[in-house]
């Protein structure tokens, strides 16, 4: 399935995309109020989901909602810095030993054609086009084996970067936390459509410019060595968001640089998961 958050008459609901129609499971399913409510219901709710998508009902064309990011507020979004050995290399940066585990504030998560704005104190704005996975069941201490099992599904984030306030902390937060610097979308694929997610292409344009063109297989540590990572030290819960690092052709290593410049658009796309497209604005525009 490809399990959405989306805007409808100016209510807030969630569903699943079926071909050109959203199938609306809010006010049918009683969890189905938001994402991370009807993610922690666990496989019974996607079954009654299931359901509700095979009965033809509950439907609106996907052109008449306003897609959200699919966790419109994670409660953890979590990124990994340097997991491609290419764009390590293009760094100049040394090979992290251990995960590099960074926070970005949930408050800058945005959706699939939402702009991403430049602000007015830097014009070092970067794109990362990532994959992301989305938690779906509580885990603390889960081992690499068993680490499948808590993943809901997959989706696409664009890890925005400004660079020289990246450059300021060494925890990396406040550069990739500004407001709209978080593009998640356009939907979770359900994990059991992704056969692999360490063979994914993925690939990135800024207007008609290929800049990334990489395979998910290239990880240096797999999604399921983050999340055995990462459950050491906390429980991971149903809607958080982890994203597994961009490889090179990032614009800071561009010669001339490439940063984001107002009117242009990033897109991501992700074998087997979809597109997430955004466009770049200036400050209050």
């Amino acid at each position: 399935m490809k399990l959405v958050s989306f805007i409808h008459n100016q209510t807030q609901k969630i569903g699943a995309v079926v071909d050109d129609s959203v199938v609306v499971a809010t006010g049918v399913l009683d969890c189905a109020t938001d994402m991370i409510r009807f993610l922690t219901a666990g496989p019974s709710a996607q079954q009654a989901l299931q359901d509700l998508i095979s009965s033809g009902q509950q439907r609106l064309p996907l052109n008449s909602i306003k897609l959200l990011s699919p966790v419109p507020r994670p409660g953890k979004f979590l990124g990994i810095g340097l997991n491609y050995a290419d764009h390590i290399g293009e760094t100049g940066m040394e090979k992290p030993e251990y995960p590099t585990f960074f926070t970005k504030q949930s408050s800058c998560v945005i959706g699939n054609g939402d702009a991403i704005e430049c602000p007015s104190i830097s014009d070092k704005v970067d794109y990362e086009g990532e994959l992301a996975f989305v938690i779906g069941k509580a885990c603390r201490h889960i081992s690499i084996e068993d680490a499948a099992s808590v993943i809901a599904g997959y989706t696409i984030c664009n890890d925005v970067t400004v660079r020289d306030w990246q450059a300021r902390s060494p925890t990396w937060t406040l550069g990739k936390s500004f407001d709209t610097h978080g593009p998640l979308g356009p939907w979770i694929v359900t994990a059991d459509e992704i056969a692999d997610p360490h063979n994914l292409n993925l690939k990135t344009w800024v207007d008609d410019e290929l800049r990334q063109n990489a395979n998910t297989g290239a990880m240096l540590f797999n999604c399921y060595e983050q999340i055995a990572y990462l459950s050491q030290a906390m429980t991971l819960e149903p809607g958080d968001v982890i994203t597994t690092g961009t490889p090179s052709g990032v614009g800071v290593k561009m010669k001339p640089r490439g940063y984001l410049k107002p009117g242009q658009r990033v897109r991501i796309e992700i074998e087997g998961i979809g597109t997430l497209e955004n466009p770049v604005r200036g400050p209050g525009s």
